[in-house]
């Protein structure tokens, strides 16, 4: 027997897919950009041990020389960014979602088993609720991010008009690396949840295309038969 369970509400469904495209935009427009001023490195005067984009990347991407495209790509976006996250927001405050999402005391402690399971160290299955611990710190985390982006953002595209922001932020050097590394942050966010997307399986993703979660019900015998059945 299977148990149809809704999970996700229309939207947040919604800001999720926005979301997604969006942020993938900014990214790679911010790689137009970034390479017209391509200043971090890993290493101390003129020796560098790690350069994050080496020429052979930028050649293979055609990024080289793309910078107009890139700024007017990044500041349209940045905008549907700005917005849908701000709605999103406003969504899970005034809906009650914050409840499933917001870490409390004992998200850290439960985050660490999560994590011990995914790497195989423990037997210990997750909790079964909407949200682990993992995961509210995970999606609280990546809304301070934005918010960050958006800040930092404006205080290195506007850094006269937002003088106080830019001092704020610890002048502009220090709000573009700031801004470069919640930039990195996202990326292996998006690694990481892509792969847990992937060991949680199909049924957990297609919640977040159709709000439904369906779920085996009956002894544990008879769910472990029909789990096993599916993976045939």
């Amino acid at each position: 027997m299977k148990q149809i369970i809704e999970k996700h509400p229309l939207a947040i469904r919604w800001f999720h897919w926005v979301n997604f495209p969006v942020l993938m935009i900014m990214i790679w427009s911010g790689l137009l950009i970034y390479w017209a001023n391509d200043v971090y490195r890993l290493g101390w005067g003129n020796t560098t041990l790690l350069a994050f984009f080496p020429d052979s990347f930028y050649k293979a991407l055609k990024i080289p020389f793309r910078l107009a495209e890139g700024m007017s790509l990044h500041f349209v976006f940045m905008w549907l960014f700005l917005l849908n996250g701000l709605f999103y927001v406003l969504y899970t405050f005034f809906s009650g979602e914050w409840r499933y999402l917001l870490p409390n005391r004992y998200s850290f402690r439960e985050a660490w088993r999560v994590l011990m399971f995914d790497l195989g160290i423990s037997k210990v299955h997750p909790p079964g609720r909407k949200f682990n611990g993992a995961q509210q710190i995970a999606y609280t985390s990546v809304v301070v991010m934005g918010l960050g982006s958006v800040l930092t953002g404006l205080a290195i595209y506007k850094p006269i008009q937002f003088s106080w922001l830019c001092s704020l932020l610890g002048g502009y050097a220090f709000a573009r690396m700031l801004h470069f590394a919640l930039t990195i942050g996202y990326v292996l966010f998006f690694l990481i949840h892509i792969l847990q997307v992937i060991r949680a399986g199909w049924n957990n993703f297609q919640a977040m295309i159709t709000g439904f979660e369906i779920k085996p019900t009956g002894t544990s015998e008879q769910v472990n038969n029909l789990q096993r059945d599916e993976r045939k």
